[in-house]
């Protein structure tokens, strides 16, 4: 089911009716209520998840059912552990042997879950690429499954339980609707944010209050993701797939200015869901993690990747890169831990090698900062307290902005060959004629224009965790915001197009 659909349109608010006035207000002597309201969210997301394909289901409910249930069995190593200390009679091997069951119990859930994973996502792609190596047929060795929408998300979000309680961060729950909850919750499951067990689990498992602040707040955030997708990002994917389809005729002006298109197409996308997800999520009275963070807007590369895609940075930051040792360690292994998260984060976005040269092309972007220690140079927002930004500023966020235009042609790209193809052929400019010709055409002005909107508000509002905040402005001026952001998603959507992300 898409945020963007007529069938959404209707789910929410049904969801939301029976969510508050049902399960919350009507049984609310019961001391069931949590649970049952808990139980209800599983339900509405497994018709949520199941409109794409009912038989996935059986794919969720299973990582959930193993996750769970490995967090038990820790849980249980961890009171036999604890009943040995308090009779005094457990000494250190009869200690470190549980210690190491609960580790191989934690190892054997992350292996299942990444397998499971992997066989989806990767098995046809690694059984391609060594077929063609050594020149070996692949006839019959091929799965062709259809890969399940979002199990990159939902994957990571379990394996963070695992290892949280591994660590003793999060205590596991004996409650399996409530984690059953966790792990489908419907305005996150299919493109994030990536939850971590330590925010999200916890509020599944106390009662929920209805907030009318936050639900309106909610209400602003989903606008505005309905905006940046539909009115942004589906403008510009008109003649992003036009100029990429026919990239070998077209002039390097061309290329350059439809590179420039699907860099605000796929921030329009990506975080205009995730806007609609946390805004959605309010409306029930669950707060999510914050997604974007005006990344086009950075004054170098590191701070485009604090402001990018947030969940997924800060997870393999949190599960990879500090337990490799992070940039406490000899020059050598902070080159080898960056690139160790950078391709693995381009890997995670699909089975080609445009991802992982993406993943390659940032690393060597953001290495010479790490390793002059200027990767957390601007932790502040640009220009803070000022209106406009200085000259050098202006420069720093258009360089990064280009820089990211170069690693969105390659994630872009359908192969190595393709993206190199593009670049060849944006280095020929030859005359401006037939790009100024398309992109300067009557029908292209709206779309420009929308680009220009989606800026100014998010640079206005750089400084606020929301990016349509204008709450606090006068009522007139408000609802005449409202009013355009509504006509125009009205006006311009049309047949729902899938979230970019969707294929991850």
């Amino acid at each position: 089911m898409l945020f963007n659909s007529i069938q959404f349109a209707i789910f929410l608010p049904i969801v939301f009716m029976l969510y508050w006035f049902v399960f919350d207000r009507f049984i609310s002597k019961s001391k069931w209520q949590l649970r049952l309201q808990n139980a209800f969210v599983v339900v509405a997301s497994y018709v949520f998840y199941g409109w794409w394909d009912w038989r996935f289901l059986l794919l969720i409910a299973f990582t959930s059912f193993c996750s769970w249930g490995s967090g038990m069995l820790m849980q249980r190593v961890d009171s036999q552990q604890f009943d040995l200390k308090l009779m005094g009679v457990g000494n250190s091997l009869e200690i470190n042997k549980l210690q190491k069951h609960k580790k191989l119990i934690a190892t054997a859930n992350i292996v299942l879950n990444l397998l499971i994973l992997a066989v989806f996502k990767y098995y046809d792609f690694f059984v391609t690429e060594f077929a063609q190596l050594f020149h070996i047929s692949t006839e019959g060795l091929l799965l062709k499954v259809i890969l399940p929408v979002g199990i990159s998300f939902y994957t990571f979000q379990a394996l963070s339980y695992s290892i949280d309680v591994y660590r003793g961060k999060i205590e596991p729950t004996k409650d399996i609707v409530a984690f059953f909850a966790f792990i489908s919750f419907f305005p996150q499951l299919v493109a994030g944010p990536i939850e971590r067990a330590t925010n999200l689990l916890p509020q599944f498992l106390k009662k929920r209050e209805f907030d009318y602040d936050t639900a309106v707040d909610g209400m602003r955030q989903i606008l505005w993701g309905l905006f940046k997708k539909i009115v942004v990002a589906d403008n510009c994917a008109v003649y992003v797939d036009q100029v990429f389809s026919t990239y070998t005729e077209q002039t390097g002006s061309t290329l350059l200015l439809a590179a420039i298109f699907f860099t605000f197409q796929i921030y329009g996308d990506f975080s205009g869901y995730s806007d609609i997800a946390i805004g959605t999520a309010k409306l029930f009275g669950i707060k999510l993690m914050r997604n974007f963070n005006v990344p086009y807007f950075s004054r170098d590369i590191a701070e485009f990747w604090r402001r990018w895609h947030i969940s997924l940075t800060t997870w393999f930051r949190d599960y990879v890169y500090i337990p490799l040792g992070g940039s406490r360690v000899s020059k050598a292994k902070v080159v080898r831990n960056t690139f160790v998260i950078f391709l693995l984060s381009g890997f995670w976005h699909g089975a080609n090698w445009t991802f992982i040269a993406w993943g390659a092309y940032h690393a060597i972007l953001f290495l010479p900062l790490i390793l002059t220690g200027k990767n957390r140079k601007y932790t502040n927002q640009v220009a803070e307290g000022r209106i406009l930004p200085t000259f050098k500023e202006a420069g720093q966020m258009l360089l990064t902005f280009f820089l990211a235009v170069i690693g969105w042609i390659i994630f872009r790209a359908e192969s190595i060959g393709m993206a190199w193809e593009y670049f060849r052929g944006m280095m020929q400019f030859g005359t401006l004629r037939s790009s100024y010709r398309f992109f300067i055409l009557p029908e292209m002005w709206p779309t420009n224009l929308f680009i220009v909107i989606m800026l100014v508000v998010e640079w206005i509002q750089r400084d606020k965790e929301l990016g349509f905040a204008i709450g606090n402005w006068h009522f007139v001026v408000r609802w005449l915001m409202y009013s355009i952001v509504v006509s125009l998603i009205v006006f311009e959507g049309g047949q729902s197009v899938p979230f970019v992300y969707f294929q991850f």
